[in-house]
């Protein structure tokens, strides 16, 4: 690994982070928590995928969140700007969640794939390995705060969003050789504007069949 791949990795790890666990603080902001409840949300949001992760890919030491402080700085900043007055409108706090998360999921997806890589798994697996990265944290979100996960329910494309960035990050680096950076870059972009893309126009999953009707 060359020092601009290393310095790919941790950027984009704390970036990932830092903007899932500021999809938490907020949610938790909304919900009336208190400081701990607000930082307990952000921490599992921010870092609840990477923890999935290295539980997937087997890793013999500490996982990769309890090893490195600028994971935990980059918690402790989103809970503090979590803690800041941001627009009553409910219309207006769904449209910076929404960006954020598609964010975080683009970074999050892109650094799951590129972990597993690293490790020589098969391009599918380090994919799988990037969805599991990006969904994690904020599925995680979701089930603590008793809200139906976004993962597990027809609706606009989440993990489809997800596993673009996936896909594009490990045929960026493996097919065409762009630069980790760049390929980085451009598979988050993706990512972001497909997800974006999927709220504006309502692009939705259907479920595969119709719920019983009560009687």
């Amino acid at each position: 690994m060359n020092p601009q791949e290393l310095h790919f990795s941790d950027a984009f790890n704390v970036s990932a982070v830092f903007f899932f666990a500021l999809t938490g603080a907020l949610a938790a902001r909304r919900l009336g928590y208190d400081i701990i409840g607000v930082f307990a949300l952000a921490f599992v949001t921010g870092l609840g995928g990477g923890l999935i992760r290295d539980s997937l890919l087997g890793g013999n030491g500490p996982v990769v969140a309890l090893t490195d402080p600028l994971f935990m700085i980059a918690v402790l900043c989103a809970t503090l700007c979590g803690l800041f007055r941001f627009s009553t409108k409910i219309e207006r706090f769904n449209q910076i969640v929404a960006v954020l998360d598609a964010i975080g999921l683009g970074a999050f997806a892109v650094v799951g794939t590129d972990k597993a890589l690293r490790m020589e798994l098969h391009w599918l697996a380090a994919i799988f390995v990037g969805v599991v990265n990006a969904v994690g944290g904020g599925l995680l979100r979701d089930l603590l705060i008793r809200a139906e996960p976004l993962l597990l329910k027809p609706g606009q494309f989440y993990a489809l969003a997800a596993l673009t960035g996936a896909g594009a990050y490990a045929a960026l680096t493996l097919h065409w050789k762009v630069p980790a950076f760049h390929a980085a870059f451009y598979a988050t972009l993706a990512t972001v504007l497909f997800r974006v893309l999927a709220i504006i126009f309502n692009w939705k999953t259907h479920a595969v069949e119709a719920p019983l009707e009560s009687p």
